[in-house]
């Protein structure tokens, strides 16, 4: 299943963090490109970070993992649940899949018992309860198509509909059925999806693996994937990324792969002194570091950073070690990481992200303000390079305005002041216009049919400068 890939190509939002409802289409039809790519711009407070939170949930709910109890106070202050909507294209062997998994998070009491032997009230917390999970799929290819049918929707009292799906997906015994549905309360109880859980999928592969039915491979083929794309291939940095580096810190994100095995992950590697990482470990971030540096002194000329090994160290559990440290290398000296600016440290954070985006198409990668320490210029010519050569995808969001005018306006969408429209494509948008001017245009004289800016007034802006000076007495 290595030729597989996986778009995800529409995300709807419903009363998740200050979204009523947005509804955003990622694809950009007005061109071949191999790349896709998403730049959402919008004022602060309007939405942006709110998409790539959604994408965050979406990859704890493919990995099957918990889902942190923050999610809990993502969820609008005045509804009970928030409704989430992801469709993906699925490009396996000669067919496109159409996937579309949507599901429903609320915000559950999480009460833990005090073992005392005196009347003393529970610690109430909140956690995430995720439920009505439905995976819908519909193919076109090879002179044939269908439509959009559920392939699992839990939305009952039993394991899932419809039940020839169910009888094609699963053993029709007693014990499957028992052990399924304590597995569903089980997962909603800690948090976890049920359709991507552990349990419901070793059910589905087992069945397969005794199931000749080319229907029922290619189902569990298609869970597979997405299951895959989860753990392997989306991959999410917020702003807690940056957080690292003012922590003297630097992530490291990436997904190596060699003859000797794949690794993908994160790791954070202490810049103010040298870090003990696992003996295992050290090969594959010599690997990234390799990789990052053929790039990174093209960005920014005669830079590259290297790990000096500082010698073996045992670690708490006993297993080997090796004691390290990052440096960089400019004009044969070399100092520690520590010395660079943030804005050098946020291009080494997800530069090998971005070089595997480039090279493979099955990669997306959501990045919250990205321009958040990069020169404006670079940040432009980077993702000009990307929309024009690259094979992934790429969802962003920036303050910084330079992409407007280096990007495909077709890659570009916008927030809106409206919380029940919070995602928007500008119209009336012409080829020779400069969509960085276009937009700053709207702003002042509103030619949408929704607002993308709401007003401020300079003048009251400065009095209310004057009258927070009177009050603390300046």
């Amino acid at each position: 299943m290595t030729n597989n890939t996986v778009r995800i190509t529409q995300i709807c939002i419903e009363n998740f963090k200050n979204v009523t409802m947005g509804q955003l289409n990622l694809e950009n039809n007005r061109k071949n490109y191999k790349a896709s790519i998403l730049g959402l711009y919008g004022q602060n407070g309007s939405g942006k970070t709110a998409l790539i939170d959604a994408i965050q949930l979406l990859k704890h709910a493919l990995m099957g993992h918990e889902i942190p109890a923050a999610f809990a106070e993502y969820i609008h202050v005045d509804a009970p649940s928030a409704h989430l909507q992801y469709t993906f294209h699925v490009k396996m062997e000669e067919r496109l899949y159409h996937l579309q998994y949507d599901f429903s998070i609320r915000k559950v009491p999480n009460a833990s018992v005090q073992n005392l032997d005196h009347e003393s009230p529970a610690t109430e917390t909140y956690k995430v309860e995720i439920f009505d999970e439905v995976l819908r799929s519909s193919y076109t290819g090879e002179g044939k198509s269908s439509r959009m049918t559920p392939m699992i929707d839990t939305r009952t009292d039993g394991i899932f509909l419809p039940r020839s799906k169910y009888q094609l997906l699963l053993r029709n015994d007693k014990k499957t059925f028992m052990n399924l549905l304590v597995t569903k309360k089980l997962t909603r109880a800690s948090s976890r999806s049920f359709i991507f859980s552990r349990e419901l999928l070793n059910a589905i592969r087992e069945r397969a693996a005794a199931d000749t039915s080319i229907e029922a491979k290619t189902y569990t083929d298609l869970l597979e994937i997405l299951v895959d794309f989860g753990n392997l291939e989306l991959f999410v940095i917020n702003t807690k990324n940056s957080g690292l580096i003012n922590l003297n810190l630097q992530p490291l994100a990436f997904k190596y792969e060699s003859s000797r095995g794949n690794a993908v992950g994160m790791i954070a590697l202490r810049l103010d002194r040298a870090d003990t990482i696992p003996q295992d470990a050290v090969n594959v971030v010599n690997a990234v570091v390799n990789s990052m540096n053929i790039v990174l002194q093209q960005i920014v000329p005669g830079l590259t950073i290297r790990v000096r090994e500082l010698g073996a160290q045992l670690l708490p559990n006993g297993s080997d070690g090796m004691q390290i440290q990052l440096v960089s290398c400019k004009n044969s000296r070399e100092l520690p990481l520590c010395y660079e600016s943030d804005g050098i440290k946020k291009i080494i954070s997800i530069l090998h992200l971005l070089i595997t985006l480039y090279n493979q198409s099955s990669i997306t990668v959501a990045i919250d303000e990205m321009d958040s320490g990069i020169f404006e210029y670079l940040l432009g010519e980077l993702l000009r390079i990307i929309a024009e050569k690259g094979k992934g995808q790429l969802i962003f969001t920036s303050h910084n305005l330079r992409p407007l005018e280096t990007l495909d306006k077709g890659f570009i969408a916008f927030t809106t002041t409206n919380p029940k429209k919070r995602y928007i494509r500008l119209s009336n948008v012409r080829e020779t216009n400069n969509l960085r001017d276009f937009y700053f245009r709207d702003i002042m004289l509103g030619e949408q049919r929704e607002e993308v800016y709401s007003p401020t007034n300079n003048a009251e802006i400065a009095l209310a400068f004057r009258e927070a000076a009177e009050v603390h007495g300046a």
